[in-house]
């Protein structure tokens, strides 16, 4: 089993790019490795929503 590897960080701004949450964007929160190893993330929209999501469903448009 090898761990997934990504490069966010928390508070960087990202687009989620596949999945249930397609299209949307916010601020990376909450970076988390499952017992599987893949990467979960809560990401906090502009308007206070917040999804959770996988990590390699998200692309990093922009680090603060």
């Amino acid at each position: 089993m090898e761990k997934e590897k990504t490069n966010l960080k928390d508070g960087d701004f990202c687009k989620v790019i596949a999945g249930t949450h397609k299209g949307k964007s916010g601020f990376v929160q909450d970076i988390k490795t499952s017992k599987t190893g893949h990467i979960t993330i809560t990401v906090l929209q502009k308007n206070g929503v917040r999804f959770k999501t996988l990590g390699k469903n998200v692309e990093v448009i922009q680090e603060l």
